[in-house]
């Protein structure tokens, strides 16, 4: 048994905890987790990066999904915590596993800081209906960690209006407007890349996130942004001050939540919004849950924004492009793995204009592991790529000029027909959605079809969705609209602004995997007695591997799309290439006749 679990226990049984829940999150939500928040890797030894640990004073558990199955068989060996494979059968999810083993007058506990409050109030209810009862206010990982690392406080900077293409003044002004409309005073805001987008600032304090640690109260007078001041250089904090930014102590949004007073409203996303802080405010202030306007807002780029992104991909697609020839040119020549690839293609991404670091940890997927939707290569796991097969290469990178996620499949050497037959159809697929037109309204659930439709005439599918929003130099991964074929929730319509992925993909287990991803930015095309028509742009800017692909399932029409591409990745990249690169270029975006 790990010594860390049974501290954990000792100091269970001294606070009356029965039961201890320790999630994979941090205090805002995030996608990636500190180093601080890691309390589920120091208590289990797991280091995958989603998973969740359940305590009694006889049994733990950890739940996990299918992407780290191997990893956490190895990793909780002999650690007294058994492995709950979410989604197997005869696995119980951890709510079900609750409801069965948590006794009455027994007592829940979690740090409320880093469960949502949505989340919470499912908990809460769920010790109710047993007769046990919750404790969100202790963190006992942080009693028993002695070297626990210190929050992250790294340099905050000032993203300019020539990046941002909007005031910080604007902003907020626009914010006060949609709580006004709301009828509320008061706005809590919690999500790290929300509060960078108002504020126009940019940090480090989350992985391959510039964002930067903090909690934001906005009234119509004021505004606080609570973060650690030795973080901001002075040149910062005057240009926030003259924006009527108040900067206050990171934890002292709690002290600030319980002192509203009645009087107020309130308005929050319980999405979003830890535990604690919902906690924090008293009962009798008047509380609008509803997503928070900046979602919305920041997701709709402006102009600037757009042209910028359009600079960063132009960059990104020399560094992909530059990339693809080296591959073709050296596998099985020369000794190459997972990892070595993708230092290869960072050093081709930090030889460009504005490149500041990777926007995910890259996913350069060989043979059987491109299988793995999510993979990531360990230097366990780290697999020599031969001139056979396929590579799946998913990359991104944050530049001054805005954020890029592109994923290419490439020919190693001589494919199958099964092979070629599956990216023709993934291909297709791509081609299809982006060459989409559609009325003002639609959702992502209208469009999804498009790219779907070569694999499903094939009885084929992909386990994942078709696309998801992406920020300006924030997260990847950004709402509120996707493209997927079943919504899992509310939808938000695609408006003109919003870069959004395309990334149709096939899998065979144990096999290969298949994905091609563009983005694209929505713009408006049209608009007639029949209504506004939009359409998107494609930004991304590198081939396709025609070694992968057979015409002869295409249309002409698919042809037509996909020439064309190839005809303005050849203008844009060409001029950027030594003259060898560039030869080979014309080469790999020929015509398909």
């Amino acid at each position: 048994m790990r010594t860390q679990l049974q501290a954990l226990r000792d100091v269970m049984a001294q606070h009356r905890i029965d039961a201890y829940l320790i999630p994979t999150d941090d205090f805002h939500g995030s996608e990636y987790v500190g180093d601080h928040f890691q309390c589920r890797k120091y208590i289990s030894g797991f280091t995958g990066s989603a998973g969740t640990l359940l305590v009694y004073p006889q049994w733990a558990g950890l739940w996990t999904d299918g992407r780290y199955f191997l990893q956490a068989e190895e990793q909780l060996k002999d650690s007294g915590i058994r492995l709950m494979k979410m989604g197997q059968p005869g696995v119980p999810t951890l709510e079900e596993f609750l409801k069965s083993s948590l006794q009455h007058d027994q007592v829940l506990g979690f740090d409320g800081r880093c469960v949502d409050a949505r989340t919470g109030r499912k908990y809460y209810q769920l010790t109710k209906n047993l007769g046990a009862s919750i404790q969100t206010q202790l963190d006992l990982v942080g009693e028993i960690w002695p070297d626990r690392p210190p929050l992250s406080a790294q340099p905050v900077w000032s993203l300019g209006l020539e990046y941002a293409g909007e005031s910080r003044a604007s902003k907020l002004g626009r914010v006060r407007a949609a709580m006004a409309a709301e009828g509320a005073d008061t706005h809590l805001l919690t999500t790290l890349e929300d509060i960078a987008w108002l504020l126009n600032i940019r940090g480090g304090d989350v992985a391959c996130n510039p964002v930067v640690l903090s909690y934001l109260a906005l009234t119509m007078d004021s505004c606080y942004l609570f973060a650690n001041g030795a973080a901001f250089p002075p040149e910062v904090l005057a240009e926030l001050e003259a924006d009527g930014v108040q900067l206050r102590p990171y934890d002292s949004v709690y002290l600030y939540a319980n002192g509203l007073t009645s009087d107020r409203t309130v308005l929050l996303s319980t999405r979003s919004i830890n535990t604690k802080l919902l906690t924090s405010i008293p009962t009798g202030v008047k509380l609008v849950d509803k997503p928070n306007p900046t979602v919305a807002m920041k997701a709709a780029k402006n102009d600037v924004e757009v042209g910028n992104m359009a600079k960063a991909h132009l960059y990104d697609g020399i560094a992909l492009t530059r990339f693809m020839y080296w591959l073709k040119k050296n596998v099985g020549k020369a000794p190459i793995t997972e990892r070595s690839a993708a230092q290869t293609l960072e050093d081709f991404r930090k030889a460009q204009p504005g490149y500041l670091q990777p926007s995910f940890d890259p996913i350069l997927a060989y043979g059987p592991h491109g299988a793995i939707v999510h993979y990531s290569a360990t230097e366990e796991t780290d697999a020599a790529i031969q001139a056979k097969g396929f590579l799946l290469a998913d990359i991104g990178g944050h530049y001054l000029t805005g954020t890029t996620d592109v994923t290419r499949t490439y020919a190693l050497g001589p494919l199958t027909p099964g092979q070629k037959a599956t990216y023709t159809a993934v291909l297709r697929g791509n081609l299809r959605l982006g060459a989409a037109r559609f009325k003002a309204g639609c959702t992502g659930s209208n469009l999804d079809i498009l790219a779907r439709q070569p694999l499903w005439d094939m009885s084929l599918d992909y386990n994942h969705g078709t696309g998801h929003g992406v920020g300006y130099l924030l997260s990847v991964h950004e709402g509120p609209q996707s493209i997927r074929w079943r919504a899992l929730g509310p939808e938000a319509p695609l408006v003109p602004g919003m870069v959004t992925s395309n990334e149709p993909g096939f899998y065979l287990d144990g096999e290969y995997g298949i994905r091609l991803e563009n983005l694209m930015v929505c713009r408006k095309m049209d608009e007639n007695p029949y209504g506004d028509f939009l359409g998107f742009v494609t930004l991304t800017l590198t081939p396709f591997d025609l070694d992968a692909i057979s015409p002869g399932f295409m249309t002409d029409t698919e042809k037509a799309l996909l020439n064309s591409y190839h005809a303005q990745v050849y203008a844009a990249i060409a001029p950027h290439l030594p003259e060898e690169e560039a030869a080979w270029l014309k080469e790999a975006t020929r015509p398909v006749e």
